[in-house]
């Protein structure tokens, strides 16, 4: 079965369950799924935008730059053959 087809027949499961409710709850229902969609949104932005953004150090770029040079190690060893 395809994800399509399993998601197409939880839907068909939910609506027929929410079929019995009253006019007011399905409103209810409608409006907190579409607030938890625009949240869901919302927080997929922040968190792309989290994911970005500015070096944050004391240091100026020179000295880091510097640090990243000095702490490299090179232990090249020859081998015979």
């Amino acid at each position: 079965m395809k994800a399509i087809d399993i998601n197409t027949a939880l839907i068909e499961g939910y609506l027929k369950l929410l079929e019995n409710l009253s006019p007011s709850s399905k409103l209810d229902l409608i409006s907190k799924l579409t607030l938890s969609v625009k949240a869901e949104t919302t927080d997929k932005k922040k968190s792309f935008y989290k994911a970005f953004g500015a070096w944050e150090s004391k240091l100026t770029a020179d000295e880091i730059i510097d640090d990243i040079r000095n702490s490299r190690t090179f232990n090249r060893k020859i081998e015979k053959f």
